[in-house]
């Protein structure tokens, strides 16, 4: 069944031929319609590895209604420029227009060389010399690889546009959540310190080294910070037998090691040499996580959320990976750890990420707080 051929849109709106929602199609998108297509076709990317590029027209300024005309000979390029596969629209209302060519071959700048070429010449074509010098064009890839050199983690963060949205609807809850850290935080160093002297104490007293194991992590954003534990190992050991491991567990490589004879095995390196008798105490109670209620009070962690990644850890990271390290501040305890632990494989523990994220409240946290003690003391997952 052959398709009916489409009338010419009128000036100034660009007509989609491909499945887009009812508010997409004969139209330029509005800001949040066009945020909200970003957000789908990057989460589509991430599953296909498929690339798109997200090509962003600033003109410096909100257009005047004296301008009006500029927009329309604007526009009426991009239909001139762009496939009917590509999606135009705002991507700041009536200041920077934005084109997302979808479904692209993976061919680097050549690629990108080619879009920007045909762009900015049709829009070369409809203004002036005066107009088109105010346009500032800039591209944006995804998927991009991680840059660990950058601390503010992907070098193209305006790419999550959905996330700094909804960071902004959940600011009141955010602070909250943070009151509920520092406060619990100073509540349980206060009543553990007891403790927390015994334990460094048993630890300066059975092995050399530390008290405090000190080790960098990525946190929200992919901000590194200074994450702290009490020393479980013997010191100068080395890392690269765990880093085989966890490179295989993110691949789905990894096999199941027994634990204390608890459940079916667990994603986990058991057995490990390089932990001392003390350490191996502190880990199966997880009393060796104690330390990060300093992380809490510096504001790196929360007492909820997902467990903190290592760098070489993001950088075997699936695209759709890291997502977690955007969508919620790393914790002490999460989801992970009340209802899969080390019994289920890395995958899932994203999926359990995700789904705290989405749905993260007071009451969840709460209700995590709650489980987490009955979660050590079954020690199913623990080593």
């Amino acid at each position: 069944m052959s398709a009916s051929p489409l009338k010419k849109p009128p000036l100034g709106v660009v007509r989609f031929s491909s499945p887009r929602p009812a508010a997409a199609v004969g139209q330029v998108l509005a800001v949040d319609v066009f945020h909200g297509m970003i957000s789908l076709e990057r989460k589509r990317s991430e599953r296909t590895q498929r690339p798109f590029v997200l090509l962003l027209m600033d003109c410096g300024h909100r257009f005047p209604a004296s301008h009006g005309e500029m927009l329309r000979e604007l526009l009426t390029a991009l239909q001139a420029g762009t496939r009917e596969t590509d999606v135009v629209g705002w991507y700041e209302a009536n200041a920077v227009v934005g084109v997302m060519f979808t479904e692209i071959a993976s061919e680097g700048h050549l690629v990108l060389s080619t879009i920007l070429s045909r762009v900015s010449q049709a829009v070369r074509q409809r203004l002036t010399e005066e107009q088109f010098g105010q346009i500032k064009f800039s591209f944006h890839v995804f998927p991009q690889e991680w840059d660990p050199s950058r601390p503010e983690g992907p070098k193209n963060p305006v790419l999550y546009p959905d996330l700094q949205k909804q960071e902004e609807r959940t600011r009141i809850g955010r602070a909250a959540k943070r009151v509920v850290d520092l406060v619990a935080s100073l509540i349980l160093v206060s009543l553990l310190s007891p403790i927390l002297f015994l334990i460094a104490a048993a630890i300066k007293a059975t092995s050399r080294g530390p008290v405090l194991f000190r080790q960098e992590r990525i946190g929200a954003h992919g901000r590194p910070f200074t994450f702290l534990k009490f020393r479980s190992m013997h010191v100068n050991n080395d890392a690269s037998r765990h880093k085989e491991y966890v490179q295989q567990l993110i691949a789905g490589a990894a096999a199941t090691h027994p634990a204390n004879g608890n459940g079916n095995g667990i994603y986990k390196l058991t057995n490990d040499p390089r932990v001392t008798a003390i350490g191996r105490l502190l880990r199966r109670t997880s009393l060796d996580e104690l330390p990060q209620l300093i992380n809490v009070l510096r504001g790196d962690m929360s007492l909820v959320g997902p467990r903190p990644a290592l760098p070489y850890e993001v950088e075997a990271y699936a695209p759709w990976h890291r997502r977690r390290l955007f969508e919620a501040k790393p914790g002490i305890t999460g989801l992970w750890q009340v209802q899969g632990r080390s019994r289920v494989g890395f995958d899932e523990m994203v999926r359990l990420d995700l789904r705290y994220a989405r749905t993260c409240s007071l009451w969840l946290d709460l209700k995590i707080l709650w489980q987490t003690p009955r979660a050590v003391v079954a020690g199913d997952g623990a080593c």
